[in-house]
């Protein structure tokens, strides 16, 4: 494992050291004398209304009751995929003697970071300008009141700062609220509690703001991450990964049956992801405008082609679709086109929906077991991997020619490997936090219960009450 994560930081430390350095030209041309003196009678005559321009006050800044309106109903939509779409989705996964502790751990940590984001997150993430972090300038919401505005993605269209922090606040809780199906059914309810709060402070917070904030590394290289295919996904998923290591396997696994003990919840779980997903999706384009109707459609397909791959790959390698493998190919799905779905046109969603059930089909079989991990629930193998098809197959279908939204000197290969800088910048960064954070939280608190507890379930023995009588 030590020979994993040091392969993984120097392959980041190396791609992070080799900046890819922008090409400027200049152009310089002699004008002949007449040219110059008509240029000279042009700006005489234009004089007066350059003055008159100059004079008149800078257009004000635009809120819009539409934008205000469908942001606060992403914000909702996003909540919902936390509690309850992600808590029933991973709560039906477990066994029957473990519901409750997931359900507990999935709304606790949401409800933490909710907080905390408010406290600072928001303020290191998006308070001020810096390569890797921003600033205090914001803590505690200083200087934040119901005339504040924050930036959308026009210029003069702005919306009410309050709406924009609770809009990114719900991102933070998700991403750390993914994390916890990765060690489910065997990890201390404490445990789980520290290690969000080190872990959303030194690894979320540098990661958003390198992808989405003023001045950010990422952000300046032209890294593309529409909806958190990097600042989610993988971050949780890398994260997710680690601890499975280090809390260990649970006791019997191979040996006693660690069957889902209701796919019935699962497969509710997993729709109510979906729906919230238009929010989480579509809500990052900031404004109700055609921007967020293309990440829409884009959120209907991409899903939906990544079931198909998942439950065809079902069908010919082991004879049966599942109930479980289409839930799981529409989460692959959703994942995947996180980072794409505002720079992407639907067939290019379509096949990175495709590209992403396959990916995660493959992902939590024959890749788990090369890695040899108890990952749960799979957040490695449909988060992780996903949002690396994902981040990748972005810088290839959002070339203007397939259809995308980029510039006409769009370049593929350029934005390829910016794609993929920011994909190993995130996988070391998730793994040295992780690994730090969750050797810390076993020094204090010890990261697993006892094989007595275990066996008991953590329903009981964490929580004093059972998801089931009778």
């Amino acid at each position: 494992m030590k020979k994993w994560f040091t392969s993984l930081a120097s392959a980041g430390l190396l791609l992070f050291a080799v900046g890819i350095a922008p090409l400027a030209a200049a152009e310089e041309a002699a004008a002949p004398a007449a040219a110059v003196a008509a240029a000279a009678a042009d700006a005489a005559a234009a004089a007066p209304a350059a003055a008159a321009n100059a004079a008149a006050p800078a257009a004000a800044p635009e809120v819009h009751k539409g934008d205000v309106a469908w942001m606060m109903v992403a914000t909702l939509l996003v909540i919902m995929m936390t509690i309850p779409g992600l808590a029933l989705f991973y709560g039906g996964l477990v066994r029957a003697k473990n519901m409750l502790s997931v359900l507990m751990q999935v709304m606790m940590v949401f409800s933490l970071i909710a907080v905390l984001w408010a406290i600072y997150g928001y303020s290191l993430a998006f308070g001020g300008e810096g390569l890797f972090i921003a600033d205090f300038s914001k803590l505690f919401l200083n200087g934040v009141n119901g005339t504040t505005l924050a930036d959308t993605f026009t210029e003069t269209v702005k919306l009410p700062e309050y709406v924009f922090i609770a809009f990114q606040a719900t991102f933070a809780a998700i991403t750390c609220a993914l994390i916890v199906g990765a060690f489910a059914e065997r990890i201390r309810f404490s445990a789980v509690l520290i290690f969000s709060v080190l872990w959303f402070t030194f690894c979320y917070l540098p990661i958003a703001h390198m992808v989405w904030g003023a001045g950010g590394y990422l952000l300046g290289k032209g890294a593309l991450d529409f909806a958190g295919g990097t600042v989610v996904h993988i971050n949780a998923g890398v994260a997710g990964l680690v601890g499975a290591y280090l809390v260990g396997k649970r006791i019997g696994l191979g040996r006693e049956s660690m069957a889902p003990h209701s796919l019935t919840l699962t497969m509710v779980g997993a729709s109510m992801l979906w729906v919230g997903w238009f929010g989480f999706n579509a809500g990052s384009n900031l404004e109700a405008t055609s921007g967020a109707a293309l990440a829409f459609v884009n959120t209907l397909v991409a899903p939906a082609a990544a079931m198909l791959a998942w439950t065809a790959g079902e069908a010919v390698f082991k004879g049966k679709a599942s109930m479980l493998g289409a839930a799981s190919g529409a989460v692959a799905g959703l994942v995947g086109i996180t980072p794409a779905c505002g720079t992407v046109g639907p067939m290019g969603a379509i096949l990175i929906g495709l590209a992403s059930g396959a990916a995660c089909l493959w992902g939590v079989s024959s890749l788990k077991r090369m890695l040899g991990a108890d990952d749960s629930l799979d957040v490695f193998g449909v988060h992780g991997l996903g949002g690396i098809v994902g981040a990748v197959l972005t810088g290839v279908f959002s070339a203007p020619w397939l259809g995308g939204t980029g510039a006409e000197d769009f370049s593929i290969a350029h934005q390829v490997v910016v794609q993929l800088e920011g994909v190993l910048i995130t996988i070391v960064w998730s793994a040295v936090v992780a690994y730090i954070a969750f050797k810390i939280v076993d020094a204090i608190v010890g990261l697993r219960v006892s094989e007595e507890e275990e066996r008991e379930g953590l329903d009981i023995s964490s929580h004093g009450e059972t998801a089931y009588h009778g």
